[in-house]
C-alpha cells in the first residue's frame, strides 16, 4: 500500500509539472502574440502638422483642427503618431499667420521643425495638414524633403474651410511617384473642431474604404 501511495504522489507531481510547463508555454505564446500585434500596429504612422490659436471660423482654439483628426486616426488604427512642430511658431493671430504662410509659399521656403522620426520602418503613412493657400504648409514640405516615402502607402487627410483637398493628393503623388497614394480625407475645420461625432464618423467611414 505504501508503494502505491509513493507512486501516486510521484504521478501527481509529474502531472503538476507538466501543467505548469504548459501554462508557461501558453503565457509565453500569448506574450509573443501581443508583441507581434504591437509590431504590426507600429507599421503605420500618423504624421501631421496642425496649428492652434486663432483660426478661421472657429476662433481661438487650444488644439488645432488637423490635430483632432490625427488623434482620431491614430486611436482607430493603432498607428504611431508624430507631430511636425515648427522651430519658429506661426503667429497666433489668424491674419498675421496667413501673411507668413503666403510669404513662405511665394519663396518656396523650407521652415525648420523640431524633433524627428525615422519613417523607414513604416509601411503606411497617414499625412495630415491644413490647407494653406491651396497647398500643404511649407513646413510639411520640409519634413517630406528629408524622408523618402517611395514604396509606402500614403494616406492624406486635411482640414479646410471650403477648398477641399485642393489637389494636394496629386502633389504627393508627384513627390513620391513610387508610393501608393490613397483617397484623401478632407474635413472642414469647423466640423473637426466643433462637431466631433460627425468628424469621427467621417474618419471611420474613410478608413473603411
Amino acid at each position: 500500500m505504501k508503494g502505491n501511495s509513493i507512486f501516486k504522489t510521484a504521478l501527481t507531481l509529474a502531472l503538476l509539472a507538466t501543467c505548469s510547463l504548459s501554462g508557461a508555454f501558453a503565457k509565453g505564446a500569448a506574450k509573443t502574440g501581443e508583441a507581434a500585434a504591437a509590431a504590426e500596429k507600429s507599421k503605420a504612422l500618423v504624421l501631421y502638422f496642425s496649428r492652434a490659436d486663432e483660426n478661421y471660423s472657429v476662433g481661438t482654439i487650444t488644439e488645432g483642427n488637423t490635430a483632432v483628426l490625427a488623434k482620431m486616426i491614430a486611436q482607430k488604427t493603432g498607428a504611431d503618431i508624430f507631430e511636425i512642430v515648427p522651430q519658429n511658431a506661426y503667429p497666433k493671430n489668424y491674419r498675421e499667420c496667413t501673411d507668413v504662410a503666403k510669404d513662405e509659399q511665394r519663396k518656396n521656403a523650407r521652415p525648420a521643425y523640431v524633433g524627428n522620426i525615422d519613417t523607414a520602418g513604416y509601411d503606411t503613412v497617414y499625412i495630415g495638414y491644413p490647407i494653406w493657400w491651396g497647398d500643404l504648409p511649407m513646413v510639411v514640405y520640409t519634413f517630406l524633403d528629408s524622408h523618402d516615402l517611395n514604396g509606402k502607402t500614403i494616406v492624406p487627410f486635411c482640414t479646410h474651410e471650403g477648398s477641399g483637398v485642393s489637389g494636394t493628393d496629386a502633389k504627393l503623388m508627384r513627390k513620391f511617384p513610387n508610393a501608393t497614394v490613397k483617397t484623401a480625407l478632407a474635413v472642414r475645420g469647423a466640423t473637426a473642431q466643433n462637431k466631433r461625432t460627425e468628424a469621427e464618423k467621417l474618419v471611420s467611414d474613410w478608413l473603411l474604404k
